[in-house]
């Protein structure tokens, strides 16, 4: 009992009134906590030990950069909002204006509710209705829980429409390991294969990594590279996971962001485009996806959900020792 009430939602308030990401929700394992938002559903901080694990952003603020955001029901970019489907044009609402797009999907900034908690576990749950270029329902679940592993998070959708519909979902959480710029950091990608894009973020095709700077496939310093591309063909453990590295160079701390065999795709982001000057770089943006950026249109990685059907990945993040480069 005294553990269910500790992890009550609770609304929280700021000097000003309540927090812009509405109900903040904490859950509790050893030396880990983890909160979570009513906004999104989304994860706003990660410590171990007392230590950030998460570039994240404070209980007063409004998420910028997408950070730990999930994205359903497509992550990434949709080309001009525009999209077909079983012979119909659809048309979303265009969330990046600047690049003429849809980004991130369309349940990001919703309520969503909490369904039961626990210290360790909390469960949200939101339904998507239709809306402008998304004439379908779906029932969304999102689960987050810690144990002697770290965090998981797992996701689940379930078309409740009388016909099929696209899918895909990401999440959006940056990576810190103390460092005040992540160009100190070491990293490691598992992909062999990276997608590179235009000036509206879009893929063009299909490159190896091989002889290019996106070549992170081996633990080494990030430096100044500058990225923003999805990564696959992702290279697996011998539990089925994928897994995105990164330590600080002196010991103190290293983290893996890990994914199931749900999500074939990792975008990596160096932050170098972010409107808050202040931000950029601060923190490495390492995102699961399901599907490829534009996959309502190029169908790369898309889930097709039949009625009644659902879809669900789990991912998460791991402390480890710090590795040593390769």
């Amino acid at each position: 009992m005294d553990a269910e009430r500790k992890a009550r939602p609770r609304k929280e308030a700021s000097e000003e009134g309540w927090s812009p990401s509405g109900r903040q929700f904490t859950i509790r394992h050893g030396d880990q906590t983890a909160v979570v938002t009513e906004v999104g559903g989304a994860l706003r901080r990660f410590l171990v030990d007392g230590k950030d694990v998460l570039d994240g952003y404070g209980e007063d603020e409004m998420c910028t950069g997408a950070r730990g955001q999930s994205l359903i029901p497509w992550p990434n970019r949709i080309r001009h909002g525009r999209y077909a489907w079983e012979g119909r044009e659809e048309q979303l609402d265009l969330s990046e204006p600047e690049k003429g797009g849809a980004i991130h999907g369309l349940t990001r900034w919703a309520n969503w509710e909490a369904e039961h908690s626990s210290e360790s576990r909390i469960a949200f749950v939101h339904t998507q209705h239709a809306c402008q270029g998304w004439p379908w329902v779906l029932e969304c679940r999102l689960e987050y829980w810690l144990d002697e592993t770290g965090l998981s998070v797992r996701t689940t959708a379930t078309n409740r429409s009388s016909t099929p519909c696209p899918y895909g979902t990401g999440a959006h959480p940056y990576l810190s390991v103390g460092t005040p710029r992540i160009d100190a950091a070491l990293v490691r990608v598992p992909g062999s294969v990276y997608l590179p894009v235009d000036e509206q973020g879009i893929p063009t095709g299909r490159r190896r990594v091989d002889g290019t700077s996106y070549d992170l496939r081996r633990m080494q310093p990030l430096g100044d590279r500058k990225i923003d591309v999805t990564y696959t063909e992702l290279e697996r453990d011998e539990d089925g996971r994928a897994r995105v590295h990164l330590a600080n160079p002196d010991g103190s701390r290293a983290v893996a962001l890990w994914s199931d065999e749900a999500y074939p795709y990792f975008e990596i982001f160096t932050g170098d485009t972010l409107p808050q000057e202040d931000r950029r770089r601060t923190g490495l943006g390492v995102e699961p996806m399901t599907c490829a950026p534009d996959a309502f249109n190029s169908h790369e990685g898309l889930v097709t959900l039949a009625p009644g059907e659902s879809h669900t990945g789990t991912w998460g993040i791991e402390l480890q020792d710090a590795p040593g480069r390769d």
